[in-house]
């Protein structure tokens, strides 16, 4: 009877035990970085009646006879379940999201926690403001590396310091030169006895400077027959044919051009003049009569080879026109083709002459006559002439196609320079030249410029220097050393720099990599828990890491209060790393994990608990009453 009621205290006192854990739970429910606690109950000792009996040839086995005598406490175990961020904004709150610790130094011994609501203190020291202690970490070198010999120690950042200004050594190139771009309008400098009065339009090339035009030969003329009349006097206007024994003026007819023209000249009789004779002639298309010298002379208004632009009369007859007007059938046919050849020398924009080439001559359809000049720089370009084309020699000047990209470099002392690419299409497909250009007083004394060409499939081919030079040198003028800067142009037969496609310019400096000088002005965590500088000159470097630590049996640790735990004989030793890397869990900066416990698990323990309580308390009163009847029995 009494086993029954030690068995109750047990019970009363365990379950006590559990609403302890459940209280310290929901006391923490708003603890940064708290886990939750559990307790686990279990048998205590048991009392044996009778062992098990074995089974025999005659008899079967017997089970054993035990009594319980109450229970105990198990494990308090804690719960390293997720908690969730809470987003505070500040930069040094910082949440584990995975496994792994903080690591806290008090300058003798290591503790760890998930509670990252850290600062710095006076010393710029990352600190955890609520113990002092020291938040672990790896510095960086000058360089923004964490060197694998690093140490874990305190991280101290230079907030207030100076970064040393940086020189620029290279700069990088990007995106596209377009091919097929033109700024070259044509202007004509001097025309000379060429005729030349109208040049309009831009080189199809690009290419600017100057086009020396040097033009030879003769223009194309007309085929001319003079007549010679019967009558052996001077024509003139007034007389009438009859005067001059015409008894005939029907079927006379003029055929051009080998007969695929043939008009006959209309409207005449005996009683006509010569003025009207010249006006009829003059009705047909392409052929024009005059009175010339005493005779009518017949032109093919049309100017070229008499083989092909002629005129040819009809049959002479004693009494018509043919024969009395002409002296008989004539042909004109005495014209020809023009002979002019023109030369073109360009001399390119800061480039010496190129080979010279030919032009076209530009022939006008209907008068046969050379007018105009065709070809120049590649095309796109009119040049043309009012009275026809003559020899002599013409100056037109086309404006230079460039693209200009700018950055700023600096010297060792941190001085700004504008550095200027300009760069000058070529009368040569796929290439243009570049020159590099400053405002001030800088002085290039090397590689200022050079030559850039392309494949055909807008690749780069080649990037040079010229005169040999393997990098921009220049003399800042500002007491700053000389510097040399690299032109990264890109990968040659690829597309990751400079390209030459047929679309808008977008060329530009896209890099360089020096800096003035700056002071450390604010930083950021990344996941990796890098801590960056970000400096007043706009360069970011990594400056320290903050390392977490693990363990094979996290619920192996001793909690030391505080929200920090200790290494203990089972939790085994602390796995220190990088986070995302050695460590599994990564580092979110501006937040803080929350409490993990659930209030609606804990309220459901705490019933639990209290029913416990409630039946182990029946036990021991139940029990009473069952002594206090076997005490009664002897009345």
């Amino acid at each position: 009877m009494m086993a029954s009621m030690f068995a109750g205290v047990s019970g009363l006192r365990n379950h006590q035990v559990k609403m302890n854990v459940i209280g310290n739970n929901i006391a923490n429910v708003n603890t940064v970085g708290f886990k939750t606690g559990r307790v686990t109950f279990r048998e205590a000792l048991v009392q044996t009646y009778k062992g098990a009996g074995r089974p025999s040839t005659i008899s079967g086995g017997t089970n054993p006879l035990q009594l319980g005598l109450g229970m105990g406490v198990s494990t308090i175990d804690n719960l390293f379940q997720q908690g969730g961020l809470e987003t505070t904004g500040q930069i040094t709150d910082l949440a584990i999201q995975g496994s792994g610790f903080f690591v806290l130094s008090d300058g003798s011994g290591k503790y760890y926690t998930r509670a990252g609501a850290f600062g710095f203190d006076a010393n710029s020291t990352l600190v955890d403001p609520s113990t002092g202690m020291f938040v672990q970490g790896k510095m960086a070198d000058a360089n923004g590396n964490i060197p694998s010999s690093a140490v874990v120690g305190n991280i101290t950042l230079p907030f207030g310091q100076q970064d040393p200004a940086s020189a620029t050594t290279a700069v990088t190139l990007g995106n596209n030169l377009n091919s097929v771009a033109t700024d070259s309008e044509a202007t004509l400098q001097s025309a000379g006895t060429t005729g030349i009065n109208n040049v309009t339009g831009d080189a199809v090339d690009g290419a600017g400077g100057v086009h020396t035009l040097t033009i030879t030969g003769a223009q194309a003329t007309t085929s001319t027959f003079t007549g010679t009349n019967t009558s052996g006097s001077a024509l003139s206007g007034s007389m009438t044919l009859a005067s001059l024994g015409i008894t005939d003026t029907s079927n006379f007819t003029l055929s051009r051009d080998n007969g695929t023209h043939i008009d006959e000249v209309m409207g005449l009789t005996v009683n006509s003049t010569i003025n009207d004779l010249i006006n009829a002639i003059n009705q047909i298309s392409g052929v024009n009569a005059e009175l010339v010298g005493g005779e009518i002379q017949i032109t093919r208004e049309r100017a070229g080879s008499g083989v092909d632009y002629n005129i040819q009369s009809s049959a002479a007859v004693a009494g018509n026109i043919v024969n009395e007007i002409f002296g008989g059938v004539f042909t004109a046919n005495n014209g020809s083709d023009h002979t002019f050849v023109c030369q073109d020398v360009f001399t390119p924009t800061g480039a010496a002459a190129l080979t010279p080439v030919t032009l076209d001559i530009v022939v006008d359809d209907t008068s046969g006559l050379a007018i105009g000049i065709d070809g120049l720089g590649d095309g796109g370009v009119e040049i043309d002439t009012l009275s026809g084309l003559s020899a002599g020699t013409a100056v037109i000047n086309t404006a230079d196609t460039t693209h200009a990209a700018s950055i700023t470099v600096y010297d060792a002392q941190g001085g700004k320079h504008a550095l200027t690419l300009e760069f000058l299409k070529s009368a040569n497909q796929n290439t243009w030249t570049w020159t590099a250009s400053f405002n001030d007083n800088e002085v290039i004394t090397g590689g200022g410029s050079g030559t850039v060409q392309f494949n055909p499939d807008g690749s780069l081919l080649s990037f040079n220097f010229n005169g040999g030079a393997t990098a921009l040198t220049f003399d800042p003028g500002t007491g700053a050393g000389p510097m040399s800067v690299n032109i990264n142009s890109g990968t040659i037969g690829e597309y990751d720099g400079l390209t030459g496609f047929a679309s808008a310019h977008t060329a530009s400096i896209l890099t360089q990599n020096g800096y003035s000088l700056g002071i450390l002005d604010k930083i950021s965590i990344d996941k990796a828990g890098n801590i960056i500088g970000i400096f007043t000159n706009g360069v970011s470097r990594v400056l320290a890491q903050v390392i977490l630590a693990d363990f094979n049996n996290q619920a192996g640790l001793l909690k030391a209060g505080q929200s920090l735990y200790q290494a203990s004989a089972n939790s085994g030793d602390a796995i220190e790393g990088v986070a995302g890397e050695t460590i599994s869990g990564v580092i979110s900066s501006g937040a803080l994990e929350a409490s993990s416990v659930d209030i609606a698990s804990e309220f459901t323990s705490m019933i639990t608990a209290q029913r416990g309580f409630q039946a182990n308390a029946r036990i021991i009163t139940t029990s009473d009453n069952m002594l206090d009847e076997l005490v009664n029995l002897k009345r």
